[in-house]
């Protein structure tokens, strides 16, 4: 089985996915995958390992991976894809699952393949038959640019055909590899264990809420009445996902049940990480394996076909793989969250050995053709047919990335931190230096809030959960109960300097919290986000600045992402719209088409909140006034030679005046960019992009004094451009100003490989 592939040319395969010693399924696999086509090509021939890393000290991989990619750095992908195109792969086999890569539903991946040249084959571990939109999406576009999607079930395949409508030519159905384990009584094994002389139910895999292993704990009772000798092992770490939000709170739930039901003498945890060399083994000492899945829609099981693979006789839930697999007699089903006929089916199987071992040969002849060596040669086979399909129908590929991320800088918060201390994040400073005299705002700490919780959110840094963390208690400190409203101004010694803070603060505090609302890290942020927004919404509609009300708006539409049935929430929404709305149909013309008489600051936050209510209420007219608004603001503050040139502080703009060309702040940029990120995710028109792109360059120096802003060095901003170049100073709003208009501008590139799809000729999305 483990003879050379002989092949006219050598090749060089690269796999793209997790890799071991990251605790990840698929990263078992990918490395079991490389190491068994290597054992058919090598030496002439090379495997490779392109991997993704979920934090951002990676791992200690083997010597096999080649590139490391940061997940939530988008612009990894491309130097990834970079890198494979030099190395002149003959073929790339992605990973897929939504999980592991970066950006919402996993997108960024899109980019990593529309740029590679060599052909691409797609396993997908996840075949969706009611995906979000977004899932679809992406899905749908690895179809188009994959040479082939492989699956690992029949039913994997007819949904990508019913449901996806890729044509059959594109699928081809490989199974999940196993390790070529020897066939044998169990009771051989067992003393290595401690357990010989008892019937062992065995479940391995990284434990989560997921596993169903709550159903097999409530069915252990009724199976020790019939089989006292029973013993329930449990095999594997927490997932390390879970371990990280939650610790050990999952395992020690399961600890609490058995000790209620009695049953500690007859389970065992071995709470690690095994080597495939010591799983084997434990496979080999199960009398029966339990897969209790609480979810049908799995469509595939490694740990399932490991246990099959091994011999072992299976009771499971009738998730779609395991109804492929443990047909004809090679398993037995129960329903979903029947622990009774868990018991029943695994008491019948305990009391009848014949029965027993003609299920376990059944099994184990089953997956012959699923061990390595086998699945290495079709996957080598389907290579050689892309290959030669590729010489008379060439796929589409991207030359380079999107220009939007070429020149994105990636986020420095040194400056955030030095700014930030135990009470929240300071005003002002004095060049880089925080000046403490000015003491905080809410303003600013809100800001801060939204930038903290997208960060935590595209990222997964845990390292930002400390400052979300100072940021929150900030507003929630801030908030006045007596009054319901939100104080502004804290000295440096934790004194408020006022009982209720201005209507724009009010509104830039509701904006942050339903931003934490929406992105919240865990269930606690999010708690006391919405318990904040709830006690602070109330007196929205009392308000009358129109900046408040958009701030509001934008802070509602967050909220409403997660809360969509809050039925007063979506009231209070279209209420603040309509009045500004109606501020614009009243105050706007043809040459002033804006809804006061002067043009002040933060002023995109406007027809951001527009676009936003326009298309969830929804109101078209609503929406095309967002558009038109943001196109006048933009066109309003163009220089002759095409750059963005804000309106200054010192007069703003007016309606029957000439406007103020100086100091320009970098809150109208942030503002801006924000809204056209907006107009784009909504319209997918790629002027809107090109607009963000432009505001975004006046922070790199393309304004009307030719001087960066930004400050690569510190990660700061400074606080204005003058007619004699920057403000010194890199004080808080500046600086998350940049770091807002800088996340957005990432996520502008996400949505850009989708609608580069679009344009390239991908298949409409549904």
């Amino acid at each position: 089985m483990t003879e050379k592939m002989q092949t006219p040319n050598p090749w060089a395969l690269a796999t793209v996915g997790t890799y071991i010693p990251r605790r990840c399924g698929i990263g078992t696999f990918t490395s079991d995958l490389c190491e068994s086509l290597a054992a058919k090509i090598e030496p002439q021939g090379v495997v490779e390992a392109i991997v993704m890393d979920d934090m951002p000290e990676g791992y200690d991989y083997p010597e096999r991976v080649k590139f490391q990619v940061r997940a939530h750095l988008q612009s990894d992908y491309f130097r990834a894809a970079e890198f494979a195109n030099v190395r002149q792969y003959s073929a790339v086999l992605l990973q897929h699952e939504y999980g592991i890569y970066g950006g919402p539903d996993g997108v960024y991946v899109l980019g990593l393949v529309k740029a590679l040249r060599m052909p691409v084959l797609t396993t997908l571990h996840s075949v969706l038959l009611e995906p979000s939109a977004g899932q679809r999406r992406i899905l749908l576009e690895l179809a188009y640019y994959s040479d082939l999607l492989v699956v690992m079930s029949e039913k994997a395949r007819a949904i990508l055909k019913d449901a996806y409508h890729v044509p059959d030519s594109r699928i081809a159905v490989i199974p999940h590899g196993i390790p070529d384990i020897p066939f044998g009584p169990p009771d051989a094994v067992k003393a290595q264990f401690g357990v010989d002389g008892r019937k062992v139910i065995l479940t391995f895999g990284l434990l989560g809420p997921g596993k169903g292993i709550e159903v097999m704990l409530d069915a252990m009772p009724e199976i020790i009445r019939e089989h006292p000798d029973a013993v329930y092992l449990i095999v594997g770490a927490t997932h390390p996902h879970i371990q990280r939000v939650a610790g050990d709170q999952y395992r020690h739930n399961l600890q609490i049940r058995i000790d209620r039901l009695g049953i500690a003498d007859h389970v065992i945890f071995h709470n690690h990480f095994v080597s495939l060399e010591l799983l084997c083994r434990y496979l080999r000492a199960a009398d029966v394996y339990a897969t209790p899945y609480p979810s049908m829609s799995q469509i595939v099981s490694g740990t399932l076909a490991y246990a099959m693979g091994a011999g072992c006789a299976a009771v499971s839930t009738p998730y779609w793989y395991a109804e492929e697999m443990l047909s004809d007699g090679r398993g037995q089903l129960a329903p979903f969250g029947d622990s009774r006929a868990f018991a029943r089916e695994i008491c019948a199987l305990l009391a009848d050995d014949k029965a027993r071992e003609r299920m376990r040969w059944a099994a184990y002849e089953h997956c012959r053709p699923m061990v390595w060596p086998e699945v290495a040669r079709s996957y080598l086979d389907r290579i050689g047919e892309t290959q030669e399909r590729r010489a008379t129908e060439p796929r589409p590929f991207s030359h380079r990335p999107p220009r939007t991320l070429e020149e994105l800088p990636e986020p420095n918060l040194r400056h955030l931190r030095t700014m930030t201390d135990g009470t929240g994040l300071l005003q002002h400073a004095i060049f880089t230096t925080p000046n403490r005299q000015h003491g905080y705002c809410t303003d600013d700490n809100a800001r801060a809030l939204v930038f903290a919780s997208r960060y935590a959110h595209m990222t997964e840094d845990e390292s930002i959960l400390p400052l979300l963390h100072t940021y929150l208690a900030f507003v929630n400190d801030a908030y006045n109960p007596e009054n319901g409203r939100f104080r502004n101004f804290m000295s440096y010694d934790r004194r408020w300097l006022e009982e209720t803070g201005s209507e724009d603060s009010h509104g830039r505090a509701l904006w942050a919290l339903g931003e934490a609302a929406r992105l919240a890290p865990d269930l606690s942020v999010r708690d006391m986000a919405c318990q904040l927004f709830n006690a602070s919404i109330g007196i929205v509609e009392s308000l009358d600045s129109p900046r408040a009300w958009a701030g509001s708006i934008i802070g509602l539409q967050a909220y409403l992402e997660v809360y969509g049935g809050d039925a007063v929430a979506r009231r209070r929404r279209g209420t603040l719209a309509q009045r500004l709305h109606d501020m614009f149909l009243k105050n706007a013309d043809e040459e002033w088409f804006w809804c006061e008489d002067a043009a002040t600051y933060d002023n995109g936050r406007l027809p951001q909140a527009l676009l936003l209510a326009g298309q969830w209420i929804p109101d078209s007219r609503m929406f095309e006034t967002g558009l038109r608004a943001l196109a006048w603001l933009l066109k309003a503050q163009t220089a002759p030679d095409g750059h963005i040139s804000p309106i200054g502080h010192q007069g703003w703009g007016r309606r029957d005046s000439a406007r103020s060309k100086f100091d320009q702040q970098p809150l109208e940029l942030a503002a801006l960019i924000e809204a056209c990120a907006e107009a784009y995710r909504a319209t997918g028109d790629p002027r809107w992009r090109g607009e963000a792109q432009r505001c975004l360059r006046w922070f790199l120096g393309q304004n009307d004094v030719n001087t960066p802003l930004y400050d690569y060095k510190t990660g700061g901003c400074h606080d204005g451009l003058g007619p004699n170049g920057v403000n010194a100073n890199q004080g808080a709003e500046s600086t998350l100003a940049w770091l807002i208009s800088l996340l957005t501008m990432h996520q502008i590139a996400g949505v850009e490989v989708l609608v580069a799809g679009k344009a390239e000729g991908a298949p409409a999305m549904a």
